[in-house]
């Protein structure tokens, strides 16, 4: 299981050289955001006041606080990132983002923008937001305060990881694979069990 240490920004060769299965962890610059922050961005054609590209986006709504004319952070986890999938795709076309780092993964589509555009999704542990917490040093700007906690926020970020390459640039998905996986064990898993396929509740 190779280990990459990456600086952002990411360039397009960097993240195809990724493959399914890698660990990566992250210096540099990561941006959060949220379903608010993307229907901002998408459905209400609001365009973002900060250049993406070549940068990871982080599925976040961080608890921060703010002291004077700064904020600082009391814990910053990772949300599910199913939920927003369909802004995937255009993250990625029209502004140039890298890499999507969350929970859950992402559907077909958005394996099939990677391939397309270069990009990867990262899972991150679940759970472990306190050790997140820690590997964000500081937040430098937040855009669109308005929003918070759904807007964009600048994340200055030092060794983020351990992250997981869950889908890449090839075409594979860990969630297919372990999926597929699974059903094939399951027949095997049943008769140990004594337990028909049929018998079983649909």
């Amino acid at each position: 299981m190779p280990k990459n240490t990456l600086h952002t920004p990411l360039d397009e060769a960097t993240v195809r050289s990724l493959h399914v299965g890698d660990v990566v962890t992250l210096t540099g610059h990561v941006f959060g955001m949220r379903d608010k922050t993307l229907i901002h961005m998408f459905d209400k054609h609001h365009e973002p006041p900060v250049n993406l590209e070549g940068y990871p986006v982080l599925h976040t709504a961080p608890s921060l606080k703010k002291v004077g004319s700064r904020w600082k952070k009391i814990i910053i986890g990772t949300t599910t990132s199913t939920r927003m999938n369909r802004f995937t795709a255009p993250l990625l076309q029209k502004y140039g983002v890298r890499a999507i780092i969350g929970k859950s993964g992402l559907y077909q589509d958005s394996l099939d923008a990677m391939s397309r555009f270069g990009g990867c999704y990262l899972a991150i542990v679940g759970g472990a937001a306190a050790l997140e917490t820690t590997q964000i040093e500081e937040i430098e700007d937040m855009y669109w305060p308005e929003l918070h906690p759904e807007a964009i926020y600048k994340f200055r970020v030092k060794d983020l990881g351990p992250l997981v390459v869950a889908m890449d640039s090839h075409g594979r998905s860990l969630y297919d694979e372990i999926r597929a996986e699974v059903q094939k064990n399951l027949p095997h898993v049943y008769q140990q069990l004594g337990i028909g396929e049929t018998s079983l509740p649909g």
